[in-house]
């Protein structure tokens, strides 16, 4: 049973509670990219130390609340030292104080182990001792591994990017069959911190394998970097390889590792003579060094260069007004499949080296002409319209069905060739601006590769 309110004697003391309580500010939380700092470290001299490297992850907020936002901690620091040996890693919590400001106070433990799982330890003194505990984990994990290249650096010589060797032997190992699941759960951390919209792959599927880079300094191996590859299956009896993830940890980054290792994958690809070789979503900077690649790959592929001088020697002589959607710039069917069928280039990709192909063979005065830009301005046309000629006869019709009768359709191709009935949005032909800019970034991308390929072939 409920009772009854008793109204206070005091009512000054009544009106100073109704005003702590009207004043109080709700908690605005902290963003938890601001207050977390994490670090990778390869001794634990350097856990706590001013020269540890600092890593800047991709984007914190998803493992947070809603709102990317940490709530109830006031004065909330975060430190996260992340071992390069063993990929454990340890997280040193302070704050001020805690208060429930109306939004509850976030679970730091449950959050942090969203991104670290079981490899975040609880004990700095354990975290610590890993790092001599655990000292040959890399190469334990990996005892049993195929190694794929090896590449032995002599004193002085210099990487890929004219940079000072940093070791004498690198290797790149492949990892299959059961030790792919341990490996990789101790590297998943790395990858949802460092890879955009990544997830984790499926470790219990058996066609994932894992390329790892490593550096041998004696008896001791120093992972590098990573790539998880997964092997379909093509009817009837062919395979295709995708890259689905790599990385290269941030103190080895922007010294031609990346460039290294998919190169031995692009080996591995023509060696075991797959279908193809590709890689899902790359970003910008994966797809520019894949494109230098496979455009300094093709230079040297003799089955398609006289068609390529002809393409070049027709553009030399050609009136950019005349250029139509269906110019014979694109390289030929037979070109097309023996590109994939020996260096395991994609039509996708192969297109758009070819545009970077034609453009390095191109003289200085042709490249300034308004020809090439013209021909890459219809491609970039055709692809928004969505080749609207692979569409002709292609009809809609719907279909009412028991399931839902506003949902239901087929799709067929008449005979006599009418035109499709699918729309375009005419607005999409005429939007001059937007097509410009689309066109700038592609000269920019293709001048870019032209320039680094050139200066390394």
């Amino acid at each position: 049973m409920g009772t009854k309110h008793e109204a206070s004697s005091d009512p000054v003391s009544d009106l100073k509670k109704k005003r702590k309580v009207a004043f109080s500010k709700p908690d605005a939380g902290v963003d938890a990219n601001h207050c977390i700092k994490i670090y990778l470290v390869s001794s634990k001299d350097e856990v706590g130390s001013a020269d540890c490297l600092c890593i800047e992850p991709v984007d914190l907020s998803p493992f947070f609340e809603e709102d990317g936002k940490i709530y109830g901690h006031q004065g909330l620091k975060i430190s996260i030292w992340i071992s390069s040996i063993s990929f454990l890693a340890y997280a040193d919590i302070s704050f001020e104080s805690q208060r429930d400001g109306g939004k509850d106070i976030t679970d730091l433990k449950s959050a942090l182990q969203n991104i670290f799982a079981d490899n975040l330890l609880e004990k700095k003194e354990d975290f610590l001792e890993t790092f001599s505990s655990e000292e040959h984990y890399i190469k334990s994990t990996i005892s049993n591994a195929e190694v794929v290249q090896r590449k032995a650096l002599t004193e002085g010589e210099t990487d890929s990017n004219g940079r000072k060797a940093e070791s004498n032997v690198l290797e790149v190992l492949r990892v299959i069959g059961s030790p792919v699941g341990p490996l990789y759960i101790r590297l998943v951390s790395l990858v949802l911190l460092l890879i955009d919209g990544s997830n984790p792959i499926d470790v219990t599927d058996p066609r994932w394998v894992i390329y790892v880079l490593v550096k041998r300094e004696g008896e001791l191996l120093n992972l590098i970097g990573f790539a998880a590859v997964y092997r379909f299956h093509r009817y009837p009896d062919s395979e295709r390889l995708r890259l689905g993830q790599v990385l290269i940890l941030p103190p080895y980054q922007r010294k031609g590792y990346g460039r290294f290792l998919l190169e031995v994958i692009n080996q591995v690809a023509t060696s075991e003579d797959v279908y193809d070789f590709t890689i899902e979503e790359p970003v910008d900077s994966l797809q520019h060094v894949r494109t230098c690649i496979d455009v300094q790959r093709l230079l040297v592929f003799e089955p398609i260069q006289d068609v390529l001088k002809a393409v070049i020697s027709s553009l030399k002589q050609e009136d950019s007004s005349n250029i139509s959607t269906k110019c014979e710039f694109d390289p030929p069917y037979n070109a097309i499949e023996n590109v994939r069928k020996h260096l395991k280039i994609n039509k996708r990709q192969f297109s758009q080296c070819w545009e970077i192909l034609v453009y390095i063979g191109l003289d200085p005065v042709a490249k300034e002409t308004q020809v090439f830009r013209s021909i890459v301005s219809e491609r970039i046309k055709a692809d928004i319209i969505g080749k609207l000629s692979e569409t002709d006869g292609k009809q809609l019709i719907d279909v009412p069905t028991e399931y839902d009768e506003e949902m239901s359709f087929v799709m067929f191709k008449s005979e006599t060739g009418e035109k499709s009935s699918i729309e375009v949005d005419e607005n999409l032909n005429n939007n001059e601006e937007q097509l410009k800019e689309l066109v700038d970034m592609r000269m920019k991308e293709i001048t870019s590769v032209a320039e680094k390929v050139g200066r390394h072939h």
